[in-house]
């Protein structure tokens, strides 16, 4: 018989795959088993639009619960190629009508416009994060950059539109009371508002609410959505909640929709809290003490415009230490632009500046 033989024949599968040929990268395509045979991404062909929308999404996301004044501007957009300006116009009114006189033909009035303008002006800002950072910081280094863009562009925002607002005249200070909440005087300034039983307390009061809305309603004011809004600092909304009359948001009859940073009612007012509302001090607006001003927003229906440019609208910018990290790839960059026009005002009455003290006047610091 003859000895039998065996063949033992060994495949190596890995032979037959495709699969480390072209593979895609975060910054390029490369072949896995040769890293210096690698294509850049081209026109067509690229991934890196993917890292971009991911980092905006964090942008606009950490941006947006921010926003609060920005909330109540009338957006005017501005097409792409249409300059930097924006003009918004409005009919004068007519005067009323007077008895007319039999057979004599009256005297006709006047008709014309007026508008205001406002230019766009563009901000922006960015870090650097070295290759070091990136590759052995714990946590993920460029999304924490990317993060706190988000955070700064809000601010950045609310500090253009919350400066322009304060340049209104339509000004309401409120009275000085005493401690048992009689009333002491009228200031017609900040360095006449007391925050103490010697002075009296100029504080957010249902009162003044009441005095605000009125004024408002006499200035024929239309409300946003059936009602005021009006933006106050913490201080102030600690004094605030303390009425027996507020109503938390959580507890209204109907909730609806909220806006971002509302956080009750008071006699027919929604009231939205920031940080970034406006405490003042120095020797314009520090109180008959020293201390500190708030400045609270009470608004109506488009009183103030907010261009909304087709294309500057806030944009992140991440360069990846590859594109611009120098002949050794040392650093990547993340950051942001953006064009605003900070606010127009349109209609002045429609925005009423309240100027209170508060308990915290003492404590609180500028902003």
């Amino acid at each position: 018989m003859k000895e039998a033989r065996k063949t033992l024949i060994i495949w190596n599968l890995q032979l037959l795959a495709d699969a480390g040929t072209l593979v895609n990268a975060t910054g390029r395509y490369q072949n896995a088993y040769d890293a210096s045979d690698y294509q850049a991404f081209d026109a067509t062909n690229t991934l890196a639009a993917e890292l971009k929308t991911f980092y905006d999404t964090e942008l606009l996301e950490n941006a947006r619960p921010k926003l609060v004044y920005a909330q109540f501007g009338k957006k005017q957009p501005l097409p792409r190629g249409r300059g930097k300006t924006v003009e918004w116009r409005k009919w004068n009114t007519f005067a009323k009508a007077a008895q007319l006189t039999e057979g004599v033909i009256p005297t006709g009035q006047k008709f014309g416009l007026s508008y205001i303008r406002g230019e766009i002006s563009q901000y922006g800002t960015y870090a650097s994060i070295t290759d070091q950072l990136e590759m052995h910081a714990y946590d993920d280094v460029i999304l924490g950059a990317a993060e706190e863009m988000g955070a700064s562009m809000a601010e950045t925002q609310e500090y253009l539109i919350r400066q322009a607002l304060m340049t209104g005249t339509n000004v309401l200070y409120a009275d000085n009371l005493n401690a048992d909440g009689s009333y002491k005087n009228t200031p017609t300034s900040p360095a006449a508002m007391g925050a103490s039983a010697a002075n009296g307390y100029a504080y957010l009061t249902p009162d003044v609410i009441n005095k605000a809305v009125t004024k408002m309603k006499k200035n024929r004011v239309e409300p946003v959505n059936g009602r005021f809004y009006c933006v106050i600092h913490p201080s102030v909304a600690y004094d605030l909640r303390s009425n027996p009359d507020w109503v938390d948001y959580h507890k209204y009859a109907a909730v609806g929709e909220l806006m971002n940073g509302e956080i009750g009612e008071l006699h027919g007012v929604r009231f939205l809290e920031s940080d970034f509302a406006p405490v003042l001090g120095g020797d314009t607006y520090q109180n008959k003490e020293g201390g500190v001003t708030y400045a609270c927003f009470l608004f109506g229906k488009d009183g103030f415009g907010i261009i909304d440019p087709e294309a500057g609208a806030a944009q992140m910018i991440v360069h990846d230490k590859s594109e611009i990290g120098g002949p050794l790839n040392q650093f990547s960059t993340v950051g942001y632009k953006l064009e605003s026009n900070g606010a127009t005002l349109l209609y002045p009455e429609r925005v009423l500046r309240i100027m209170v003290t508060s308990s915290y006047s003492g404590s609180d610091t500028a902003n």
